[in-house]
């Protein structure tokens, strides 16, 4: 693909973009964060750990990445100080790869990255359904009168849709007294916990589903490297217990979003980010 720059593999996907069903796209854009930035380091981060620190196989879903069908297409070489040039590369990645019939997989970056994936499956998937797991609801209407931002990301992609309630936000914790009115009467939401996931998926049933993973969704005390993290998250029993949940579901899409690995010096954050990477790709 054109604007492509190719990076450490991740580990084990070694398909060609011909025979890969899955692929991996990195965008480190993180030109909009409010707090703590440095998320546009997180492919590399993400990539880095799974080749050194990764087994390939997952006791989870008893399942090895080199059995699968997944290509790595490297990082989307993208203008950090152009939010709109870098939203329309990010946009022309995902419209390719849904062209080519294919399931992206893009590793942000800020949650930002998601609005023109999503409207790039919207375009193909008219029925789109949005899971989202997230510490945040992201549904400001604006952001520091930046309408186009990590923190409205979900509103946005919320004004794409064309149903309603179908946008389902999981693990929330945080967010403005207007998002959580918002929330309650606009999207299916489940504060503090993944908890309500079965019920959504029978809800959802075979519709296509794009997934949204913001990785400040887990405790700050096992994932610190991020952006804005937030106490009382989940750890990763729980997000096994999601993956198992929605292992059926129809997925046409996906993203890993908001590890900022520079922020965490144990590098911790990265390896649980890479490992939660690697168990969704199991999945799809």
């Amino acid at each position: 693909m054109d604007n492509m720059i190719r990076q450490a593999v991740f580990d084990g996907c070694e398909a060609s973009f011909d025979e890969a069903q899955v692929v991996l796209v990195g965008a480190g854009y993180d030109g909009t964060s409010s707090y703590r930035a440095g998320s546009r380091f997180g492919p590399q981060a993400i990539r880095a750990e799974t080749l050194y620190s990764q087994e390939t196989y997952s006791p989870y879903f008893e399942k090895d990445l080199l059995d699968l069908p997944i290509h790595d297409a490297g990082d989307i070489d993208l203008p950090i100080g152009d939010k709109q040039r870098a939203l329309q590369l990010i946009a022309d990645s995902a419209s390719t790869l849904f062209e080519a019939q294919k399931l992206p997989c893009f590793i942000g970056g800020e949650h930002l990255i998601s609005l023109p994936i999503i409207e790039q499956g919207i375009k193909h998937f008219p029925d789109l359904q949005i899971i989202q797991i997230d510490a945040h609801l992201d549904l400001m209407d604006s952001l520091f009168g930046d309408r186009l931002s990590h923190g409205t990301v979900m509103r946005r992609a919320y004004d794409t849709l064309n149903e309603p309630k179908c946008l389902y936000q999981l693990g929330i914790r945080s967010g403005s007294r207007e998002e959580f009115d918002f929330a309650a009467k606009q999207t299916s939401f489940c504060k503090f916990t993944l908890d309500a996931i079965r019920t959504y998926a029978e809800r959802i049933g075979n519709k296509p589903v794009y997934l949204t993973i913001d990785l400040d969704v887990f405790d700050p005390s096992l994932l610190p490297g991020t952006g804005t993290p937030e106490a009382g998250g989940i750890f990763f029993d729980a997000y096994i217990e999601f993956l198992t949940a929605i292992t059926n579901l129809n997925i046409v899409a996906c993203d890993v979003v908001e590890l900022a690995p520079k922020i965490d010096p144990s590098g911790r954050s990265a390896i649980v980010a890479s490992k939660a990477l690697r168990e969704l790709l199991m999945i799809l």
